[in-house]
């Protein structure tokens, strides 16, 4: 079951309290206060974890509550802080305030972490009291409280290239023959119900990840079909590949369908790099593009999941691009670095 948005209540730890005590020992009458800080409450941390691909765990168990830290002791002792509270969550989670619905942050690299509840600080014993003209102090403080919210955690799933589609364009099928991803496969509307992910292998140890989001179609960035709900997974891929099946009654018509559905929903995604596919070419038995206006387009590619034909040349020319991308990303830096 994919699960991209959940709430969860999270409550750091509370600090111990300090501690009242006065030395006590054979032949030292006057020892003087040695009453202990108490311990650090326990933070709540999220996690980022390649392991994972949903937020399903958090259905089940909605409430995360760090360790209290321990009170002080005599004999100058701190109390014991409490265990943090990891949550674990897949890459690309974006974590916000709920009630506010501030930005708190997000996690986009396997081990990134970050805070979201902060536990409370210890309270001082009475030897931190101790002055010249207070040398008997019985004051303590007693812990801080940790912190309490209710966050809200939304998955964007982060590929490298985004499949996007009308319902039974060939983006299942197309997944699973370049990738070891299983799609559900079937001659009906709407059988991708959740994005699929697929790491695509090709020589030299070369890869990238390719996300299949459901099928889109007219009205789904104002919430018709399953399209706005899943939208927001091609948000961070680095290019878009638009797929139309060769047997359609109007290319032309369903690429700019595609398109301005895609613009309405955020101009910052219409804006990314794409590519045309004309998918399920085995049903002209001829390789063959159509010419449609796709003048945005990098490239226009035609293929046959099914057959295996024109796969090779798409790869490749995906691998390309992509790789141009990475550089024109890092030419700021190698032009800053070089800067006296």
């Amino acid at each position: 079951m994919f699960v991209d948005r959940v709430l969860v209540r999270v409550e750091a730890g509370t600090g111990g309290s300090g501690q009242t005590s006065f030395r006590r020992e054979k032949y030292v009458p006057m020892g003087g206060p040695d009453g202990g800080d108490g311990g650090r409450g326990g933070d709540v941390i999220v996690r980022a974890d390649r392991n994972l691909t949903t937020l399903l765990d958090y259905t089940y168990r909605d409430s995360w509550k760090a360790e209290r830290g321990q009170h002080g002791e005599g004999s100058n002792r701190t109390g014991r802080s409490g265990e943090d509270v990891v949550l674990p969550v897949p890459p690309g989670t974006i974590i916000r305030d709920s009630d506010s619905k501030e930005l708190v942050g997000e996690v986009l690299e396997h081990g990134d972490e970050l805070q979201v509840a902060k536990g409370g600080r210890g309270g001082k014993g009475n030897a931190f009291f101790v002055t010249a003209t207070h040398q008997s102090p019985r004051e303590w403080q007693p812990g801080e409280e940790g912190q309490i919210r209710t966050l809200e955690l939304e998955l964007k799933l982060i590929a490298d290239v985004g499949l996007v589609g009308q319902p039974n364009a060939g983006k299942s099928t197309l997944l699973s023959v370049i990738s070891a991803a299983r799609p559900k496969i079937a001659d009906y509307p709407f059988t991708t119900l959740s994005p699929n992910l697929g790491v695509v292998p090709l020589s030299d140890h070369r890869s990238f990840v390719v996300a299949d989001i459901p099928g889109i179609i007219e009205g789904a960035h104002e919430g018709k079909g399953l399209g706005l709900q899943f939208l927001r997974h091609i948000e961070r891929t680095r290019l878009l590949a638009f797929l139309i099946p060769i047997d359609a009654l109007d290319w032309q018509a369903e690429l700019d369908q595609l398109r301005h559905e895609i613009a309405s929903y955020s101009a910052e995604l219409a804006a990314k790099p794409f590519c045309v596919v004309f998918s399920k070419l085995d049903l002209l038995g001829e390789h063959y593009i159509p010419e449609i206006d796709a003048r945005d387009a990098y490239a226009m590619y035609a293929i046959s999941a099914a057959g295996r034909q024109g796969l090779d040349v798409m790869l490749d020319g995906w691998w390309s691009k992509l790789l141009a991308m990475r550089a024109q990303a890092l030419q700021p830096e190698k032009d800053a670095q070089l800067l006296p």
